[in-house]
């Protein structure tokens, strides 16, 4: 059995120190992969044109995504990701300090898993990171993704 990667979307350096902070605190102890914007994201999962060595890596078994994101918005990785069949089954969960209703609201309808605003408390956000990975990684039962 292969390791459960953990595929981080996030462009903020202190929210991405304070997430793998927190995943060591979690013991987490899945590898986490790091991509700081959107396109990044879209290249990790599909490949790109020009190099598509994605078939040599497995999928993650989890995707932590914000929202604002350069390059591509969060919002169209995650129409990229539920359209591609080989990815349209993972959890997507998104993480992200947004308080607007509306990204709320089309992050559900274009099919996230979940929705978690980041805390700002450190405290509240390990807690936040050991309930996603005990549910996501450990709980959660995930198709196997389609070829």
């Amino acid at each position: 059995m292969t390791a459960k990667t953990i595929l981080l979307v996030e462009d903020n350096q202190d929210d991405e120190e304070l997430a793998l902070l927190a995943f060591e605190e979690s013991r987490v102890s899945n590898e986490i992969v790091v991509v700081r914007d959107g396109q990044e994201a879209i290249d990790y999962l599909f490949g790109t044109p020009a190099n598509n060595e994605r078939d040599a890596r497995p999928l993650p078994q989890l995707i932590l995504l914000d929202l604002k994101l350069p390059k591509v918005s969060g919002l169209d990785v995650l129409k990229r990701v539920r359209v591609e069949p080989r990815t349209r089954r993972l959890p997507v969960v998104i993480l992200t300090s947004s308080r607007e209703d509306e990204d709320l609201i089309r992050s559900y309808d274009l099919g996230a898993n979940s929705y978690v605003r980041k805390p700002i408390e450190f405290a509240q956000f390990a807690e936040a990171i050991k309930q996603l990975q005990m549910y996501w990684l450990v709980l959660n039962e995930s198709p196997r993704p389609e070829i």
